[in-house]
């Protein structure tokens, strides 16, 4: 089947890139917020059945991404579908639940915005071709990993894995630019360089300055980027990192065990990274 060249402009166009990512934005507050939820409870039906506790009924239907439908935390009001329309209706309803008025975040709009902002930034970028698919999953990806680990220091295997096969996966196949030694020693040097900052630190001072997900994270970005960009990728996530810890230092806003995920940060500069070129980056490092 033949598809007009006309109509994979106008699909594969920033704006409707765009639109897209505001639909799947709205999917990613899903993830944010569920995932952690059904990772604990998984855990604890694992370590229930390995300690030989009595089985117990679940006092409400196994949470998934699908169902139940979402309800108001406050109220337990079933949010209507003319409620869950992307942006606009968290503008009619005022940033309020229809049911109780009670305040609703304006993280949800502005995780829709930032996933549209990065999808219409990717067709820029990359014109109306295929890969821009591709590599809007990469965004989408990373802002709901992002979120997650803001939320609960957690970088899910189930996103973190996929992430580094599929670029593994796109470097083979030849949807990206990176050749697939570069991808394959990108993902290394990822994984091994915040292994060895670890184990370093944990030698040193006998703690834990970061968790596993975060090697994972690393090597999945090295994957998709190449080699060469994994020390661009961990310097500007330890700046930004630092400038926003000394931020919430300043501000009494650091939460409980004075903390901050280093996830998101990579996650940023993962998307920077690749927005700017690994070719402009390395000339303002020198290394070309």
């Amino acid at each position: 089947m033949h598809i007009p060249s006309e109509l994979i402009e106008l699909l594969l166009s920033p704006w409707v890139l765009a639109l897209m990512g505001l639909c799947i934005g709205s999917f990613l507050n899903v993830v944010i917020h569920r995932v952690p939820l059904m990772l604990e409870h998984d855990w604890s039906m694992q370590s229930a059945h390995h300690l030989e506790l009595p089985d117990r009924a679940p006092a409400e239907p196994a949470l998934r991404l699908w169902a139940p439908r979402s309800r108001c935390p406050s109220c337990g009001h079933q949010i209507a579908w003319h409620e869950n329309i992307p942006v606009l209706s968290y503008v009619l309803l005022r940033g309020r639940c229809s049911a109780c008025q009670t305040r609703i975040s304006p993280r949800y709009p502005l995780v829709e915005l930032l996933t549209a902002a990065l999808f219409f930034s990717v067709g820029q970028q990359l014109g109306p071709q295929p890969v821009a698919l591709l590599w809007c999953t990469f965004m989408a990806l990373l802002v709901a990993m992002a979120g997650i680990d803001w939320d609960t220091t957690l970088l899910p295997d189930q996103m973190t894995l996929p992430l580094l096969w599929l670029g593994l996966l796109a470097s083979l196949l030849g949807w990206t630019a990176v050749p697939l030694s570069q991808a394959v020693w990108g993902a290394i040097a990822g994984y091994m360089s915040l292994w060895t900052v670890y184990w370093g630190f944990k030698w040193l001072t006998g703690k834990e300055g970061m968790g596993f997900g975060d090697f994972k994270l690393l090597g999945a970005l090295g994957a998709w980027l190449g080699v060469s960009m994994v020390l661009p990728v961990v310097l500007a996530a330890s700046v930004i990192g630092a400038l926003v810890g000394v931020g919430m230092t300043l501000t009494g806003s650091l939460r409980e065990g004075r903390y901050v995920p280093f996830g998101p940060f990579l996650a940023g500069a993962g998307m920077a990274v690749f927005f700017l070129g690994p070719q402009r980056l390395l000339s303002w490092l020198n290394w070309v």
